[in-house]
């Protein structure tokens, strides 16, 4: 039975490694004539409603109204906050740059078990040894090789009587608030994470899966119609791949793989499931420069190296230190 979990466990790592790994690039397609959190908004409440009308017609769709509530905050920081966020960055950062930092939410998780293990007196979490914090610091070092050469090199533009602060580099120009936003992206994906994991009174995975995209998807509408986006898009002006990018988000990147990282919440470490960053950005870069042709350079490759390798080391101290547990410690 144990081997047969395990089985699972490794065929949903394999899912949301590859998958979300190439949604990065659908995204980015999906943004070029689609409004970012419009585009987000209807994914997930197509996805979700399919979830669960199948529920409804096979084990039925139960759920209390604690378990709506609570499954609707965390819709709002994983679906909102994390996807929406990273939509709207991908309209300007290459989907490459953007699962880069997205391949920093591990360093959260860990921060974010540490907080759970302080907060419940050691009863759920883990607390890092000093491995991890070597790891966090070779990530956040990555980062910066990544964006700092951009922020160093600023230059003022005068335009008429306005004031306006370009970022030039000699072969990569970044957005800083954009890739701000994917760093609060990583944040209230982490925090949305450890509520899934550890919330009282769970309800059934799918059927979390189901709420979660239904209520994302109203978040994500009324974000958009905040920012100044129509709830309905404009469909001659949407071109085909991106209505293609968008279908493919909503079959695999929503029905299966967000539904199988519901699933795997509940049944593996939060520590595990998060090392997707680490092929996320393989497959995304890759994918990136296939068919979008976006850049490659080598502080890119750096970047990406060194990002890779705190996670890495990160996931190394988290199972040494699993293994050293004393029974009553598990």
């Amino acid at each position: 039975m144990r081997g047969h979990r395990n089985g699972l466990i490794a065929i949903g790592l394999l899912t949301i490694y590859l998958v979300w790994g190439s949604t990065y690039l659908a995204i980015r397609v999906a943004v070029e004539t689609l409004p970012p959190f419009t585009m987000a908004g209807w994914r997930f409440l197509l996805a979700g409603s399919i979830v669960a009308i199948v529920l409804r017609l096979t084990v039925g769709f139960r759920a209390t109204r604690e378990q709506w509530i609570r499954n609707g905050a965390i819709g709002f920081l994983l679906l909102l906050g994390g996807n929406g966020l990273v939509s709207w960055a991908e309209q300007s950062i290459p989907s490459g740059i953007a699962t880069l930092i997205v391949s920093l939410n591990p360093l959260m998780v860990v921060m974010g078990e540490w907080v759970m293990h302080r907060g419940s007196h050691g009863k759920v979490g883990a607390r890092p040894n000093w491995l991890t914090f070597v790891g966090l610091t070779i990530g956040f070092i990555g980062l910066g090789i990544l964006v700092g050469p951009s922020l160093m090199e600023r230059a003022v533009q005068v335009e008429g009587d306005s004031l306006q602060l370009a970022l030039v580099h000699p072969t990569l120009t970044l957005d800083p608030w954009r890739i701000g936003a994917i760093v609060v992206a990583c944040l209230t994906w982490t925090i949305g994470s450890m509520m899934s994991r550890y919330g009282k009174n769970p309800v059934e995975p799918f059927t979390g899966a189901a709420i979660q995209m239904l209520c994302g998807g109203i978040w994500l509408l009324v974000a958009g119609m905040l920012l100044g986006e129509s709830p309905l898009p404009r469909w001659e002006s949407v071109s085909a791949r991106s209505l293609w990018a968008w279908l493919y988000l909503v079959v695999a990147g929503s029905l299966i793989a967000f539904t199988t990282f519901v699933w795997l919440m509940k049944h593996a470490s939060p520590t595990l499931i998060s090392t997707y960053a680490y092929i996320n950005p393989i497959v995304a870069v890759f994918l990136g420069w296939l068919i979008l042709n976006e850049q490659l350079d080598s502080q890119i490759f750096l970047a990406a190296s060194t990002i890779i390798l705190g996670v890495a080391i990160i996931t190394f101290a988290k199972t040494r230190q699993s293994l050293n547990k004393k029974p009553a410690e598990e």
